[in-house]
Parts: C-alpha cells; sequence; structure tokens
C-alpha cells in the first residue's frame, strides 16, 4: 500500500508535464513565428528616361541591358538646329547691349548740352537787362524830345528781340533736360532687353546641353527605343534605368500574418530563379494601407450581402548589401520570404 502511494506523485507530474508540453504544442502552431508568402516580388525605383527636347537621334551610345553610370551620355540629337538658335540669341545680346553703350554715350554728351544751353539763358539775362534799361532811358529822352521816335522804337524792339530770345533759350533747357530724361528712361528699357535676350541666350544654351541624352542614376538599360535617325519628343520615354544593386522585396502578406512582424526583423528570401541561393534581409516597412485601398474602384460593403475576404498588405524588405548573389537578381522575379518575428 505505501508502495503504490509513493508512486502516485510521480504519475501525476509526468501527466502535468505532458499536458504543458500540449499546450505549448498547441500555442505555437497557433502562433504564426515566421510567416512567409509566395505573393512576393523583386523591385526597384527604376527611372524612366525622356529627352527634355524634340528632335532627330543622331548617335546611340548604350545597348539593352547594359550598365550604366549616373552621368554617362546615352544617346545624342542633332544639334544643329539648336546652335543656331544660340548664335541667334548671342547676336541679340550683342545688339542690345550696343543699343546701350549708344545710350550712354548719349546721355553723356546730353549733360554738356543742358550745360550750353542753360549758358545761353544765362547770356540772355545779362542782354535782357541791358537792352530794358537802354529802351527805358530812350523812352524817357522821347518825351523831352532829346531822341528822336525811331531810336525809342528801335530801343525796345531790341528789348523785345532780346525778352524772346531769353524765352526760347529756356524752353531750349527745358527740352534738354527732357531729352536725357527720356534717354534715361531708354537705357532702362535697354537694360530690359539686355536681360530678356542674356535669359534667351542662357534658354538657348540649355537647350543645346539637352542634345546630350545622359543617365540620372547607375543602373542597367532596359526598353530602349533610341534608334539613330528617329525623331523624338520632348517628354516621351526612350529607355528606363533599373537601379538593381538597390533592389528590394516587396511581399504581399495576408493581415493575419503581420501580428507580430516589425520593422528590422531578419528575413530569408528564397528566389525560384536562383533555388541554390538563399539571400538575406531586414524588414523596412509594412504599407499604409490594403492594395485594394489603392484600386480606382474600390468595394462597397455596406450592401445586404457580405462576405469577408483576408487582405494583404505590401511589406517592403531591403537586402543585406554585400551579398555575393545580388547582381543575379532582376526586377520582377518572384521570390518567397520568411520573416523571423521571433
Amino acid at each position: 500500500m505505501s508502495i503504490k502511494s509513493s508512486f502516485r506523485p510521480v504519475w501525476l507530474l509526468v501527466v502535468v508535464i505532458i499536458l504543458l508540453l500540449v499546450v505549448l504544442g498547441v500555442y505555437l502552431l497557433s502562433v504564426d513565428t515566421a510567416p512567409s508568402t509566395d505573393d512576393a516580388v523583386i523591385s526597384a525605383d527604376s527611372t524612366l528616361v525622356a529627352p527634355r527636347i524634340s528632335g532627330t537621334v543622331q548617335d546611340v551610345l548604350v545597348q539593352d541591358n547594359q550598365q550604366v553610370k549616373a552621368g554617362q551620355l546615352l544617346a545624342k540629337i542633332d544639334d544643329r538646329d539648336y546652335l543656331n538658335a544660340v548664335q541667334t540669341a548671342s547676336a541679340a545680346v550683342e545688339t542690345a547691349q550696343a543699343q546701350m553703350q549708344s545710350l550712354v554715350a548719349q546721355v553723356a554728351k546730353q549733360q554738356p548740352t543742358i550745360e550750353q544751353a542753360r549758358a545761353v539763358v544765362a547770356a540772355d539775362a545779362a542782354g535782357l537787362v541791358y537792352a530794358r534799361q537802354s529802351a527805358e532811358r530812350y523812352k524817357r529822352l522821347a518825351v523831352d524830345g532829346s531822341t528822336s521816335l525811331d531810336q525809342r522804337d528801335d530801343s525796345d524792339a531790341n528789348y523785345r528781340q532780346k525778352l524772346a530770345a531769353q524765352q526760347s533759350d529756356m524752353a531750349a533747357v527745358r527740352a534738354a533736360e527732357k531729352q536725357l530724361d527720356v534717354l534715361k528712361a531708354e537705357q532702362a528699357q535697354s537694360k530690359a532687353a539686355i536681360d530678356s535676350a542674356t535669359t534667351a541666350l542662357q534658354q538657348a544654351k540649355l537647350n543645346l546641353s539637352y542634345t546630350d541624352i545622359k543617365a540620372p542614376i547607375d543602373g542597367i538599360v532596359g526598353v530602349r527605343s533610341l534608334r539613330v535617325g528617329a525623331y523624338v519628343s520632348a517628354g516621351t520615354r526612350v529607355l528606363a534605368l533599373v537601379p538593381v544593386e538597390k533592389a528590394y522585396v516587396l511581399a504581399n502578406y495576408l493581415e493575419t500574418q503581420l501580428a507580430h512582424v516589425q520593422p528590422n526583423q531578419s528575413v530569408t528570401i528564397k528566389v525560384d530563379a536562383l533555388p541554390d541561393v538563399t539571400f538575406k534581409g531586414k524588414v523596412d516597412s509594412i504599407a499604409p494601407a490594403t492594395g485594394v485601398t489603392f484600386s480606382p474602384i474600390t468595394p462597397d460593403n455596406a450592401t445586404g450581402n457580405y462576405t469577408k475576404v483576408t487582405q494583404r498588405l505590401a511589406v517592403k524588405i531591403l537586402l543585406d548589401a554585400g551579398q555575393k548573389d545580388l547582381s543575379r537578381l532582376r526586377v520582377g522575379m518572384s521570390v518567397v520570404p520568411t520573416i523571423m518575428t521571433q
């Protein structure tokens, strides 16, 4: 009897341990500690290259799928029309500058002209004083017969002539001063013409520089439509540059798989095209909304019949740098990422 009682606590302990193991197993099976999905692809921030001017393609310097560096010349547009535009704009600038120089010289010349006209008015004033005094003297003399009426009239006429001459010369001073104002206004207009011509010249030079189509980023050439002799229009895509070395993974996880997903968690990535390679990465971010949220026609769940559908959210995964097979990846490849949430 004592032997049976001694074994009873042991069996109870075994039963408790088994129950704990069962509970732990159920918990581990119910919690997805490594969510995975096959709805994922390699992506990259590709750049579409388009000419900023229209023209005929003179030379194409890259081939399909070629690696290029930022600033590298991709193609050249016939620049003869744009060279002529630069020369025309340059001539317009020179003409405007010559006009300004002529106006500067006229302004410099006009100031002495004004001074000369003012000097004439001053001389007129002195002569007018003498003529007035002489006319008044002959007028007094004529009263008592000391001089003839002809001399009186001549003296008076001379005075009036001097007065008219002074008024004419004063008008000439005012006209010369107004002419100076006109020349200064023409100078301002000429300066504006120089600024306009200079701006046109700068734009013409810019347009000439745009005849060289250069790579904006490092990447691989794709969808190239450039051909020698073809006419291209401004803003029309002629090729794309794909920065494969900066590729990342976009994985569309079910919303129910994201309960424990956080940024910077480690990720293992299998690529369908490279079954012998496993890549490493880290979770970068989770999309702010499901894909259907941004669709042109969103579903309306306010109807009478409703079927719940588990939505998917895009998770951006960055690939760890320095992995030797990264150069083998291509945008659009199907992958299977697995996030290590524990």
